[in-house]
């Protein structure tokens, strides 16, 4: 049995603790070490993603540049969820254009941006069904959502995925109706961007 390791803090950050990288979503700092690299030393997060069974590597002093960040705070978290009941909002452009986009918002870190996708591609069984590319993004976005709702909330991300759920079938009912005012208002949209 190993003797209990000691906290050590860098940058803000200190072993031990859930952060959420952009990339990756929510890992664990399991350990701060040096190595040598060309002759300088360096000093690493080593952040543990249990999920992927992945270990990754990030110089200490790029913590910031990468956009690792703390977990986000319950009121954050909240904002998010109220987030995922408002209406949907997609862009009248190409399909490839919004792909990049929603890729941009869930590997921005950025825990608002994120429920932005899961609403705006959120498909109720009333709904025609996903391309295979729309679904990827979807199930990434949740994957995000999901484990730092449960990550904040220290709940299992089953309690998590029924939060999210919950909150997605508060928004606005889908059918034909929603669908012509949702088309009304990406006019208003491509308005705007034309603008």
């Amino acid at each position: 049995m190993s003797s209990p390791k000691k906290t050590v803090t860098r940058q803000g950050f200190k072993t031990g603790e859930a952060i959420v990288y952009p990339a990756h979503g929510v890992g664990e700092i399991v350990a701060i070490e040096e190595q040598e690299v060309a002759g300088f030393k360096l000093e690493l997060f080593v952040i543990s993603f249990l999920k992927d069974k992945m270990t990754l590597r990030v110089p200490t002093a790029k913590a910031a540049t990468v956009g690792m960040r703390k977990l986000s705070e319950p009121a954050l978290v909240v904002k998010a969820l109220h987030t995922l009941t408002g209406r949907a909002r997609v862009k009248r452009t190409m399909w490839s254009r919004r792909a990049q986009e929603y890729e941009a918002k869930i590997n921005s870190g950025d825990l608002i941006a994120v429920a932005e996708v899961v609403r705006d591609l959120h498909r109720s069984e009333a709904q025609p069904e996903q391309s295979y590319s729309e679904r990827q993004l979807y199930e990434a976005a949740i994957e995000r959502i999901v484990s730092e709702i449960a990550a904040v909330n220290r709940i299992t991300e089953t309690e998590a995925t029924k939060l999210v759920e919950e909150n997605l079938a508060k928004g606005p009912k889908r059918g034909r109706a929603a669908e012509e005012t949702e088309a009304e208002a990406s006019e208003d949209d491509v308005q705007e961007e034309a603008a």
